[in-house]
């Protein structure tokens, strides 16, 4: 029953009728690629502000009780965009996204892993989470398939409600999750002391330090590249209406990287190495053909990606031993952030100059450095 709870937490967090057309909102609003970008970098230092002190306040207080904020606010920052489309509401509402993402991260893994725990399951940690992503990415999918048939009957207005809907839908299931912790009791409840010990974890363990960085740069740049994957499809030549199905197409492969991440868990560190390196190549290939079957190996990057992150994150939860599993998992969440606002950055720098194609190949290159880090053998966990 916990682990359908957390799949249903996933699938209403994604099933978001905006997500497919926001970028189109921005465009009929008027703003540039440029404009566009500087709110991914707004969503971006909003996280990266929010992600540790958020992830030290589910251990002190309660990681249900951010699970369920979160989706809260995220609602109210799709409803401003609805209501009162310019730059200024888009902005607003980004800071209110990211903070729902600073809540959720840290706290939904941390809530995950000690729950499976309790259960004696933790070992099927990996094989739950990449379910659990999948499911995302399935209910992102199905926000894809419902909002053409939405957007043409309501418009924007329409989905906005829908998306809104959702988040409430969201907090509700979180109120049902079981968490089974007296939060803060292994350093007597104080927050302070509980980020001190998530900070000092990550410092002190090597390991666990090497875990922490292979999460960040994994999930981070084909995270954001996938903000402008819409783009890459105009760049084809489609028709405008097909994109939806070409950035269908890359979710399936993501999906389907997360139903073999269990399977991937104990996968050698030249194995993953291969996995990633392969990704960014296929990706580079995909994106520079510009032809719309070029999308098949985007899919099969996305889904060697996803199965990469979820592998990485179920090894840093493996490795985490104090009681401050949520802010070191935010600490990571942290790394995640400040990758993906260079990549951002980047990207809104290139593409005055550069095809979407040519941008995709450059900011993958990185993927050749992150594999020969994760060749390395990890260094063994501490004996507890």
């Amino acid at each position: 029953m916990f682990v359908a709870k957390l799949y249903a937490y996933a699938f209403v967090g994604e099933f978001i009728l905006l997500y497919p057309v926001y970028t189109l909102l921005f465009i009929d609003t008027g703003l540039s690629v440029a404009e566009t970008s500087s709110l991914f970098v707004i969503w971006s230092v909003t996280g990266m502000v929010l992600e540790v002190p958020s992830g030290a306040w589910a251990d002190a207080v309660s990681r249900r009780l951010l699970l369920c904020l979160g989706p809260l606010l995220a609602g109210a920052g799709y409803a401003l965009w609805i209501l009162f489309p310019s730059y200024w509401a888009f902005a607003v509402g980004f800071v209110l996204w990211g903070a729902q993402g600073a809540l959720v991260s840290g706290a939904y893994e941390a809530l995950a892993y000690e729950e499976l725990e309790c259960l004696g399951h933790e070992s099927r940690y990996a094989t739950v989470m990449g379910r659990a992503e999948s499911a995302g990415l399935v209910a992102a999918a199905a926000s894809i398939g419902l909002a053409t048939p939405v957007f043409a009957v309501g418009g924007y207005p329409a989905v906005g409600v829908a998306s809104v809907l959702a988040c409430v839908l969201g907090a509700a299931v979180a109120l049902t999750l079981p968490e089974h912790r007296t939060p803060g009791a292994v350093t007597e409840g104080s927050y302070l002391a509980v980020l001190r010990a998530g900070i000092a974890e990550t410092r002190r363990d090597r390991g666990v330090l090497h875990a922490v960085l292979l999460v960040s740069f994994v999930t981070a740049i084909w995270g954001a590249l996938e903000e402008y994957v819409p783009y890459l499809g105009v760049e084809t030549g489609v028709a405008k209406a097909a994109i939806p199905l070409l950035v269908l197409v890359v979710w399936i492969g993501a999906t389907a990287g997360g139903l073999l991440a269990g399977r991937a868990q104990g996968m050698s560190a030249r194995a993953y190495a291969l996995t990633i390196g392969g990704a960014a190549l296929a990706m580079a290939a995909g994106a520079v053909s510009g032809h719309p079957a070029g999308f098949a190996l985007i899919a099969v990057a996305f889904g060697a990606f996803q199965l990469a992150g979820v592998v990485a994150d179920a090894r840093l939860q493996e490795r985490i031993t104090g009681p401050s599993r949520a802010t070191v998992t935010s600490v990571a969440g942290l790394g995640t952030n400040v990758v993906t606002l260079a990549v951002y950055m980047a990207y809104g720098a290139a593409s005055s100059g550069l095809p979407h194609g040519v941008a995709f190949a450059v900011l993958v290159a990185p993927y050749v450095l992150i594999a020969l880090l994760a060749a390395r053998p990890p260094t063994p966990a501490p004996v507890q």
